[in-house]
């Protein structure tokens, strides 16, 4: 991807670096604010199938969307000349690159295992709801920091287009 992103020209690697973000914070508000009130409210049974079968696709889905994100990102700055500024004019720079390392690190190595592990907790005949009750309220508030990093972002990347 971020082959393409330098060899694809300015437009594609902005488009391509767009559109995964978009999805990234689309999928991840999704998630947070629609699909995870619902599965609150349902029984476990019906919890049980649609964790089942949502989290493989989101194991490969959210990663991949992630690190593309943010190489992409990080190969249009370069294009655009934004790793040349100056300071004060760099923080910009500085605080995408530290948010998209922070929700990339979270997302992989906690979010993620955190799913894996409620799902396959799910699985068994008798799963330990003590366990999963106590992941999932770290869950919760990885969550809500995963989604005031996303309006960062958001706030971040509208300053760049509207020019530093």
């Amino acid at each position: 991807m971020a082959l393409s992103a330098v060899g694809a020209g300015r437009d594609r690697g902005h488009d391509r670096g767009v559109f995964s973000s978009l999805l990234w914070t689309g999928v991840d508000l999704f998630m947070g604010f629609v699909l995870g009130p619902i599965l609150r409210r349902v029984d476990l049974s019906v919890r049980r199938e649609i964790v089942r079968r949502l989290t493989p696709r989101t194991l490969f889905l959210m990663p991949t969307v992630s690190i593309i994100s943010g190489t992409t990102g990080w190969f249009l700055a370069v294009q655009l000349g934004y790793t040349a500024l100056d300071w004060p004019a760099y923080w910009w720079v500085a605080a995408a690159l530290i948010l998209v390392t922070l929700m990339t690190i979270q997302g992989l190595g906690f979010l993620t295992p955190v799913n894996v592990y409620v799902c396959l907790q799910l699985q068994k005949p008798e799963p330990d709801m003590g366990k999963i009750s106590s992941w999932m309220r770290w869950y919760f508030y990885a969550v809500a920091l995963q989604g005031l990093m996303q309006v960062a972002i958001i706030v971040v990347m509208t300053r760049f287009r509207a020019g530093i």
